[in-house]
């Protein structure tokens, strides 16, 4: 079993900035396991293959802070058919990440984000056309005012691409709302990452906003100039493997306090 998870769900470095969104090249093995499920073990729950713990990359357990979690793990594990595709696994390799990056480097985590929170997506307003620049307002205004109404976090907007220094004392008051729980920070910094807006993350772990909101929002000037020059395959192939890591991210934060 080392050899499998080793092959399936290695990692080249545990870097937590790259973990949670990192693709795996496809080296599957057939599904050798009839049952996944889950087992107590002290205040954490195990997600098991026959009875068996699984193990992280790193050799540690797959384990959850609740059982809700670590059943919707084995729930991938079992869907799993005639191989195993980590591919079709996001809430896996989000958990390993977690499990062997962010759980030991917290601070790192939680700095990374703080250093995003002063080039949010949502500061970045286009100048035209009008149709994009009120979409803009539209999805991204509400988050904005969430952060200064709840967070105290009053945020400059800016036209343009050109970086504009956003208050301290805002990036502090956002900063306080980070949460300390690995699995969280985690999931957290896995939707800022894929949104390109801490702004967004905040809201979605608080409940100011649904993931499929925050996933419209982080997408907008996308979804303009798709309507303009027309989709790109590919690209919305890549953007569904994007949205099963964010849903994935958004369980987390979903069923872990």
């Amino acid at each position: 079993m080392r050899d499998i998870f080793e092959d399936l769900f290695k990692a080249e470095a545990l870097d937590p900035m790259e973990a949670a969104r990192r693709n795996v090249r496809p080296n599957l093995r057939k599904r050798f396991y009839k049952t996944a499920g889950v087992a107590p073990d002290g205040d954490v729950f195990v997600v098991t293959l026959d009875g068996k713990p699984i193990r992280t990359p790193a050799r540690r357990p797959l384990a959850a802070s609740s059982r809700e979690l670590a059943e919707a793990i084995a729930q991938e594990w079992q869907a799993q058919t005639d191989v195993i595709d980590p591919a079709h696994m996001p809430l896996t390799r989000l958990a390993n990440s977690i499990i062997d990056g962010v759980a030991d480097k917290p601070q790192e985590v939680r700095d990374e984000v703080v250093k995003y929170l002063g080039s949010d997506l949502l500061f970045y307003r286009a100048d035209g056309p009008e149709g994009l620049t009120e979409r803009q307002m539209k999805e991204w205004d509400p988050v904005v005012r969430w952060a200064a109404d709840t967070l105290g976090a009053r945020f400059i907007m800016v036209e343009g691409v050109v970086f504009a220094a956003q208050p301290e004392e805002a990036i502090a008051a956002a900063a306080k709302a980070i949460p300390a729980d690995a699995w969280r920070l985690g999931a957290l910094h896995s939707v800022m990452t894929l949104t390109g807006s801490p702004l967004l993350a905040l809201a979605l772990a608080a409940g100011a906003i649904s993931p499929q909101d925050a996933w419209k929002a982080a997408h907008v000037d996308e979804d303009w100039q798709m309507e303009q020059w027309g989709r790109d395959t590919m690209a919305m192939e890549r953007r569904a493997h994007r949205e099963a890591e964010m849903e994935a991210a958004a369980k987390v934060l979903r069923l872990v306090p």
